[in-house]
């Protein structure tokens, strides 16, 4: 949320509304029902961040939770350790998603949040925000209600990776990435990826060389083509049978440590 100082409540609300529209925290900074004094009270507690760095960490695991938070601009990755030591990519966070409410109900990070790009971040300290939700009638439930969103997204994330062949990963993913930049005003099938190959790869549980064979053959079956980072989904309707779901499906974790190969 942005701070407009010195203005009629009136018109900073518009100005709320209007800069946090495609952002997750939207339900919960400004309900319908929220009166410009609860706006203001809110927003004294959501704190702008100063941006973070390519390759900066906005929490690490293991440390103690404090704050939810939303990406204003930029992007993040999840990544947690396996047993062999190795990084596991979990999650990857894009503009107006919510990352750290995994680690609310034992109080400490699970994973390790690290910018892919220069990020910056909206932080909304949680024991403040429930003290806050107490006073202001239903943001708790909006509360709940947006957590419960996104544990469904994971969820169902899960459920469209799992057992499936990595050409259907692919395809899931793509698809997943270009209807999360829709929802946020963006062509969703023209975009640019905000991770690299190897994190895609390790996020997907295939072999880097896999992710790059599949690519190369997307592109020769005229299902996508890519510049570099840059991509257009160019057959979306043989991109969903091949999915083997006519939903696209939203970001959740990884379907598993296991290195698939094509």
């Amino acid at each position: 949320m942005t701070k407009h100082s010195e203005q009629p409540s009136r018109t900073r609300l518009h100005e709320l509304r209007k800069a946090c529209a495609s952002c997750s925290l939207a339900d919960l900074c400004l309900p319908v029902a929220l009166a410009p004094d609860d706006v203001d009270r809110l927003d004294s507690i959501v704190q702008r961040r100063r941006p973070l760095t390519k390759g900066a960490s906005l929490y690490q695991a293991g440390k103690p939770f404090g704050a939810i938070y939303a990406v204003r601009t930029g992007s993040l990755k999840s990544t947690t350790l396996a047993q062999d030591g190795e990084e596991q990519i979990t999650a990857f966070h894009l503009p107006g998603e919510l990352l750290g409410l995994d680690a609310i109900s034992f109080g400490e990070h699970p994973s390790t949040a690290v910018a892919l790009e220069t990020t910056s971040v909206c932080e909304i300290p949680f024991t403040e925000l429930e003290i806050l939700s107490e006073k202001i009638p239903g943001l708790q439930r909006q509360l709940l209600r947006i957590m419960s969103k996104e544990i469904f997204n994971e969820h169902e994330m899960l459920q469209a990776l799992a057992r499936r062949t990595a050409d259907q990963r692919l395809a899931i993913m793509l698809l997943s990435l270009g209807d999360r930049f829709g929802r946020r005003g963006l062509s969703p099938t023209r975009f640019r990826l905000p991770m690299s190959r190897h994190d895609l790869s390790n996020y997907l549980g295939l072999a880097p060389e896999t992710t790059s064979r599949l690519f190369k053959r997307f592109v020769d079956q005229g299902l996508i083509s890519a510049s570099g980072r840059e991509i257009e989904l160019a057959d979306m309707d043989t991109l969903r049978e091949l999915s083997g779901s006519t939903e696209n499906v939203m970001n959740g974790p990884t379907p598993g440590n296991s290195r698939s190969q094509a």
